[in-house]
């Protein structure tokens, strides 16, 4: 097989670890990216991206932030788009009446209220530190400012996230993206953009999506698979993201992505 970029999601795709790439990924990655340019596609912040980036040795390529929401080339902005104020001040609303909490970013900015099993387990497994702030005193921050929310993670219990997800689906879908990442976990971002977007921005004059090899595992990953030249999810990708894709690899902590690369590019 040949293309021109490899783009793959991170979490429960790229990474082995909950935390980080294995040998084999690095070394599999080492040996295409003078073939190719390879791309990570998160919902993660910068800074938890880059370390990755650094592991495996394309620091010189872009990073697709938020689903999308933030595309970065080294400090250079390539394209930003932000949840507005209001937005985030409606779900704020929704979430407190069933104890829900946020986390929200922007950049490379991170602010929780309070601290929790879920928050510690994202400063583990990002290696970033949130800021403990009301959540309505970083909004009149955000405002005076002129910025808005990159993303909002919604954290609590899975009664309460089977309770607003389709609320917050009927109230917010035309203008905001929604996905379930897990039971106890709802991520938000803005409509207008997704891992998708982030990458036909990247194409370079003369290359399409045809030119793209992608890797995932979750609902928000499933455009990006779709319309990629081809699409991969690993084994542990949830089952509707499988029937969407051209392939399926190994699961993630069986090193899936590297495996698939080992066997079909550049032989």
């Amino acid at each position: 097989m040949t293309y021109k970029i490899l783009c793959s999601d991170l979490d429960g795709t790229l990474l082995t670890y909950k935390d980080n790439v294995s040998e084999y990924t690095i070394n599999e990655i080492k040996r295409i990216r003078n073939h190719m340019r390879v791309v990570l596609v998160s919902a993660r912040m910068p800074k938890s991206m880059i370390y990755i980036q650094k592991s495996l040795g394309i620091e010189d390529q872009p990073i697709i932030c938020y689903n999308g929401a933030l595309v970065l080339n080294g400090k250079k902005e390539l394209s930003s788009t932000f949840i507005e104020l209001d937005l985030i001040e409606g779900i704020y609303k929704e979430a407190n009446k069933l104890d829900i909490k946020l986390g929200l970013y922007s950049g490379d900015e991170w602010y929780v209220e309070s601290d929790s099993e879920r928050v510690q387990k994202e400063i583990k497994y990002t290696k970033a530190l949130p800021q403990f702030r009301d959540t309505q005193l970083t909004l009149k921050d955000w405002y005076t400012r002129k910025l808005g929310g990159h993303k909002i993670m919604m954290m609590g219990k899975k009664e309460n996230m089977d309770t607003i997800f389709p609320i917050l689906s009927k109230t917010f879908s035309n203008t905001l993206n929604l996905y379930r990442s897990n039971d106890t976990l709802i991520e938000v971002a803005p409509k207008s953009v997704s891992k998708l977007t982030a990458i036909s921005l990247l194409l370079h004059p003369g290359e399409n999506l045809e030119d793209v090899i992608a890797f995932g595992d979750n609902y928000n990953d499933i455009e990006m698979l779709q319309h990629a030249g081809h699409g991969v999810a690993v084994g542990n990708a949830r089952e509707e993201v499988k029937e969407i894709s051209q392939a399926i690899t190994l699961k993630n902590t069986e090193d899936g992505v590297a495996h698939y690369i080992k066997q079909h590019l550049y032989i």
